[in-house]
């Protein structure tokens, strides 16, 4: 995998994290450059842990099922990336509490479930280690850059923007899934 595709993939699986700390900025009593590194670095360890956990698990099985696996994968994108995407037109995103560990961890994995379904559709598609390093690397970072970015940026453009990034990150996975079927 290039690395285009993977801080494609990474955008589109941060833009939930992106749209929640748009949206959950407010709620934040105290925002300071440690609060914002904090949070941050959990949704970034949330959101690259559950793509790796999806891409091991992925890797057990993909031996059975090999000859499907390219459907499977293509399936999951599109199951993940349309999830998003009608999220997104419907802007049934809430604001989250993000005052406390657990509100973090809560947001984290809330916002992170695609990412494991992406590894294990990465991983049915074939991607060896060295293929998946970049992806997931990508996604660490991107992740943690789009929470501080969000979380800095406030209600106005949380309001402008969040509901078009999920839009556009559920059009990517779903692109990214048909492209599997090829």
């Amino acid at each position: 995998m290039g690395i285009i595709e993977s801080i494609l993939i990474a955008v589109s699986l941060c833009a939930d994290c992106f749209a929640v700390s748009l949206c959950s900025s407010v709620t934040i009593r105290e925002i300071n450059a440690g609060k914002v590194l904090r949070v941050a670095m959990a949704f970034a360890v949330i959101q690259s842990g559950l793509l790796l956990a999806g891409w091991l698990f992925g890797n057990l099985f993909v031996g059975l099922i090999e000859r499907i696996s390219h459907i499977i994968g293509f399936l999951l994108l599109l199951y993940v990336g349309g999830s998003i995407l009608i999220e997104g037109i419907r802007n049934t995103q809430e604001a989250k509490d993000l005052n406390g560990l657990k509100n973090v961890i809560i947001g984290g994995v809330a916002t992170s479930i695609d990412a494991l379904a992406v590894g294990v559709a990465q991983s049915m598609a074939g991607q060896d280690w060295p293929g998946f390093a970049p992806l997931l690397i990508s996604v660490f970072a991107v992740t943690a850059i789009s929470v501080i970015c969000g979380i800095r940026g406030g209600r106005k453009l949380g309001a402008r923007f969040g509901r078009r990034a999920e839009v556009a990150g559920g059009l990517i996975l779903i692109g990214i899934g048909v492209s599997l079927l090829f």
